[in-house]
């Protein structure tokens, strides 16, 4: 692995850091508040191609590699976890599974408006009774004679949900099969049949519009299936597999946001007559806060670094994405939490950042894989035992 960043690299950093500073920071809290989707920042990002960062250029996109994606999602989430997250949907778990499976007539379809902003993409996996357990989904796609399905069933916790123009959608298509009859597919949310259901009224990342959806008589073309009948479990896992560097880089970039308001507190507020962070148990904090923060920023580089590596040679990265997830997310609410703390009353309170990034953070280590999935994935890849 080179730890060199190419000038590419540091050019969309670049680009998020002073978009994210400029634009995000500002009004984070706003949206926060009020729980409004960020739509004009949403396009704004997509124009400065942040919103489709490993997308060809002939699709729309950037055409960059996962590094500049880890780097760029860092700086947008240490401005706000909620952006962070609608981008990382956008690009990790909605075009990147088009990318991949998907044919040329749906990477143009598909794929272009939203690496562009113009529209925003969602995944739909997740139902109210199976979350970890995405096997026993009972959304159901019924195959016509035609080769269309009809699907019929409800999806939860839908990031995007209420704004979204297309979903990646996952529905069982042959139940007696079990994973092996998941049948992916590719959703107008224009058409008859399709609902959005309640706006969850979430905890943290807040303006991100997260949202159950609903099927009714839903009819799905036959080139509106993903990949193969039957091959959705795959594309799913494989999906996510991706979707878990994006948030390990919000994590990352939530836990750096409150590192470093922590560090410019403990130089500035006195007790005693001096700086709190000449103290030694806040310097112990300090020091166990860079160390999870930098282990979490290598492991998820070295997961980036992999999937590059796969898209090229083949095989699998979902170890490396797995120990990154878990790590990072940890990290997070172990940072957020700690400097909530060297805080005091003043991290408890609304009028300083340090309450949000803590309510943020604690969100990473559940979705796209709780931290206990993420130990069994680990284990199992290790032991190859089921």
């Amino acid at each position: 692995m080179d730890f060199r960043y190419t000038e590419d690299q540091l050019s969309i950093q670049s680009v998020a850091r002073d978009f994210a500073q400029k634009r995000i920071a500002p009004v984070a809290a706003d949206f926060d508040a009020s729980g409004e989707f960020p739509l004009e920042n949403i396009r704004e990002m997509g124009q400065l191609g942040l919103m489709g960062i490993e997308v060809p250029t002939e699709y729309g996109g950037a055409g960059m590699d996962p590094i500049a994606y880890v780097l760029a999602m860092i700086e947008i989430a240490a401005a706000d976890g909620a952006h962070s997250v609608i981008m990382s949907v956008n690009n990790s778990l909605y075009c990147n599974g088009i990318l991949k499976f998907g044919s040329e007539a749906q990477k143009q379809k598909y794929v272009r408006a939203i690496a562009e902003g113009k529209d925003i993409g969602a995944f739909a996996l997740t139902e109210p009774q199976s979350g970890s357990d995405a096997t026993a989904m009972r959304c159901r796609a019924v195959k016509q004679a035609d080769g269309s399905f009809i699907i019929n069933g409800k999806k939860s916790w839908i990031t995007s949900g209420p704004v979204a123009k297309y979903i990646v959608l996952f529905a069982m298509s042959d139940p007696a099969k079990g994973a092996k009859g998941v049948t992916a597919f590719l959703v107008d949310t224009a058409k008859a049949g399709f609902h959005c259901g309640k706006t969850e009224p979430k905890l943290g990342i807040r303006a991100s519009a997260t949202c159950e959806i609903e099927f009714t008589d839903y009819h799905a073309s036959a080139d509106e299936v993903l990949g193969a009948e039957g091959e959705g479990f795959k594309i799913a896992m494989g999906v996510l597999d991706a979707g878990r560097i994006g948030i390990a880089s919000q994590a990352i970039g939530i836990a750096r946001a409150a590192y470093e308001a922590t560090l410019d507190y403990v130089k500035e507020r006195k007790a005693f007559g001096v700086p709190i962070g000449s103290f030694q148990m806040t310097q112990s904090k300090i020091a166990d806060m860079k160390c999870k923060l930098e282990a979490s920023t290598l492991l998820t580089l070295r997961a980036a670094f992999a999937k590059g590596e796969t898209e090229k040679n083949g095989g699998r990265f979902g170890t490396e994405a797995a120990c990154a997830k878990l790590v990072s997310s940890e990290a997070a609410m172990w940072i957020t939490h700690q400097a909530v703390q060297i805080h005091g009353g003043m991290g408890y309170s609304k009028e300083m950042p340090l309450e949000r990034y803590f309510r943020d953070a604690k969100i990473t280590e559940i979705y796209e894989g709780t931290s206990e999935i993420q130990r069994l994935v680990i284990a199992r890849n290790e032991t190859g035992l089921r």
